[in-house]
């Protein structure tokens, strides 16, 4: 019997920063640990679950098949896909601890992958509930950020004048902006990780780690990491059983709630649509995305590319101004071959993207 409570990682950090692949790392280095995870998306298609779902080293959880629950896969993944982690709390995420508490005999760890649009805090007050606080306990907050674009100022933004501005400007009290999410993702925050590493100089490294110290407690570590990859022992058993400190983190949400604003959450202010096409020229699609890039405020574009007579399936990710592809696996026997990509950003033309997109499809004549 497992005396001990069961430790639970969130792992939070905005659009494309690299809560997957770090996730998908940790998985890998497993080494016979039963981690169930919990992932929530925004948007229709599951990407990242599907991506862990099939990374090298699946879930060690041995779950059994509950056909009626299609949000539960068989290898130890929990899909909240259905709303914003942070707004449905008691609807969604209560449910699956409840599940994961009454199996707790069966698991040694807990990894939650939040949207990059949800606010962590909500998330850990929810292991002060009784139910959950008697079995379960954060074992940190991650909060996982793009090193590259945090280095190039688009969400370095002084809080106090964005706060300024709000007051002055009636129509930003209900639009919660993109520096404020990450602020409050940080505030959070037990262990920054830095990813893309790679692609920053120290000079840039300089800069992220000046607004990494302005908005955490010298306490809160920052680890630079390149393509996911960190040690086990460093990213689990940080034992900073968070949710006993959480009442103390005070956000710009907490903020907006304490003036009496009757704010909305950023993410309903984000369009959100899945685009599917038949086998494409994954070329020329990548083409064409690079000037949708450029031409729409695209803050996210991720999914799967099908292409002729190529076995394996392609994930493509799209951050900012730069892609990324790799082949993940090859295509199962009962699969439909198609390319599904999933866009998030503001003011899209999901008609305009769609035809550009389709004209990558193969036999569609340009």
């Amino acid at each position: 019997m497992q005396l001990n409570k069961i430790p639970a990682t969130i792992v939070t950090g905005f659009l494309g920063s690299g809560k997957t692949t770090l996730l998908s790392n940790v998985l890998k280095q497993a080494n016979g640990k039963r981690i169930a995870v919990i992932v929530n998306e925004f948007g229709e298609l599951d990407i990242d679950a599907d991506v862990l779902r099939n990374s090298p080293t699946p879930c060690p959880l041995d779950c059994d098949d509950d056909a009626s629950n299609p949000e539960q896969s068989s290898n130890g993944i929990y899909e909240l896909a259905n709303g914003c982690i942070c707004c449905t709390v008691e609807e969604e995420f209560l449910p699956v601890m409840q599940e994961l508490v009454a199996r707790r005999d069966d698991i040694d760890h807990i990894l939650i992958e939040t949207s990059g649009l949800a606010l962590p805090k909500p998330l850990v007050q929810a292991f002060n509930w009784p139910e959950i606080k008697q079995h379960c306990t954060v074992d940190a907050v991650i909060t996982v950020i793009d090193g590259p674009a945090v280095a190039a100022g688009r969400f370095a933004h002084d809080a106090d004048k964005v706060q300024e501005q709000r007051l002055q400007d009636e129509s930003l009290d209900h639009d919660p902006s993109l520096q404020e999410l990450l602020d409050d993702q940080l505030s959070a925050a037990d262990l920054v990780v830095v990813s893309k590493n790679d692609l920053l100089n120290e000079a840039q490294r300089e800069t992220v780690n000046a607004i990494i110290n302005n908005k955490v407690p010298d306490a809160v570590k920052t680890l630079y990491i390149n393509n996911g990859e960190a040690p086990l022992n460093v990213l689990i058993g940080i034992e900073s059983a968070t949710e006993d400190k959480i009442k103390h983190v005070h956000n710009h949400h907490d903020h907006h709630h304490a003036h009496g604003e009757d704010h909305e959450h950023a993410h309903d202010h984000f369009d959100s649509f899945v685009i599917t096409l038949d086998e494409t020229d994954t070329d020329l699609l990548q083409t064409t995305l690079k000037k949708l890039l450029d031409q729409y405020r695209i803050y996210r574009a991720k999914g799967f590319i099908a292409i002729p007579n190529k076995p394996m399936r392609q994930v493509l990710q799209a951050v900012g101004k730069r892609i990324d592809v790799h082949f993940d696996r090859p295509w199962t026997q009962n699969e439909t071959r198609r390319t599904q990509l999933v866009f998030i950003g503001k003011e899209l033309n999901e008609q305009h993207i769609t035809a550009e997109l389709q004209k990558a499809v193969i036999g569609v004549a340009v």
